[in-house]
């Protein structure tokens, strides 16, 4: 194996499992010429792509740019491949997508029955968290996230914009009083998420500034559904994004509260994913059927 298409994959496959001596298990070679061909691969370079340890393999800044583009390479080759074979160019395969639990129910999960009918050999590998994932490590093709965009070698379609409600059921208010100001929040149990990203702060506005104030209360969880369900019960006061809370405070279930003390402050949606010029059929497919349908989720509701 000593063209440039056989490095990449070799190089590839090391990324993915971890290890050379994994990666020479699953294509069936010898450790050491896995390890001859990607010295010789980062000879040919001139740049080392990979930091071996006795403990890991890290990728350099050089080796993740080479791993992107030579994904979406491989990729846009087996899919070439496949098409000739089958004589034409119809998507199909596994698009792996992540969401957000709530966002994911709320818009993904309308948008995929209309999309199965359009593209009935793509298969959708949804993954429901609040957590945020590593499209590289999870191999995860599409990422819908909610906030703002780190720096990154990512692509991203945007989606709209939602900004965050304070709200609360009529049964929690009865029992504990409404607050009537922003400082009035510490006297009562605001529930939160858990995740190592979260921050028990609400910043808001207070007499002409904006103060990040720190609460507190009995619950914090993974997700927005279960803050959701539980500010329903009457068990706290809660503050989610709008899409969140649209159909409860239309219920009547929860209601809003500080408006007026409210930023403003809208948190971006996007669609993330790897590559662009060589995005796979099947992916390309599925964000131009569901980017449109979330941004009509968004403004429509």
């Amino acid at each position: 194996m000593d063209n440039r298409a056989g490095e990449m994959m070799v190089f590839v496959r090391v990324v993915e499992a971890g290890s050379f001596s994994e990666a020479a298990r699953l294509m069936l070679m010898t450790p050491s010429t896995v390890s001859k061909l990607i010295a010789r691969l980062e000879a040919r370079l001139g740049v080392r792509l990979i930091e071996r340890s006795t403990r890991r393999l890290a990728l350099t800044g050089e080796g993740q740019f080479y791993y992107e583009r030579s994904q979406a390479l491989l990729g846009q080759l087996d899919e070439t491949e496949q098409q000739i074979a089958q004589g034409g160019a119809e998507a199909e395969g596994v698009v792996r997508v992540t969401s957000s639990v709530s966002f994911g129910s709320a818009a993904l999960e309308q948008i995929l029955p209309a999309f199965f009918e359009a593209y009935p050999k793509v298969i959708v590998d949804l993954s429901l968290s609040d957590e945020v994932v590593d499209l590289y490590l999870d191999r995860t093709d599409v990422a819908i996230r909610v906030g703002k965009l780190m720096d990154s070698n990512l692509m991203a379609r945007k989606i709209g914009e939602t900004r965050r409600r304070i709200v609360a059921s009529p049964a929690y208010l009865a029992r504990h009083g409404t607050p009537a100001t922003p400082e009035d929040l510490v006297h009562h149990n605001c529930l939160g998420f858990n995740f190592r990203r979260a921050m028990p702060v609400w910043p808001m506005r207070e007499g002409g500034r904006i103060i990040e104030r720190m609460l507190s209360g009995s619950l914090l969880v993974n997700n927005g559904d279960t803050l959701r369900r539980m500010a329903i019960a009457g068990v706290g006061i809660i503050r989610l994004a709008d899409y969140h809370l649209r159909e409860p405070i239309a219920r009547g279930e929860l209601i809003e509260l500080l408006a007026d003390s409210d930023l403003g402050v809208a948190d971006e949606i996007h669609a993330l994913f790897r590559g662009a010029q060589f995005l796979p059929a099947r992916v390309r497919a599925f964000l131009d059927f569901a980017v449109p349908r979330m941004q009509m989720f968004l403004a429509h509701g």
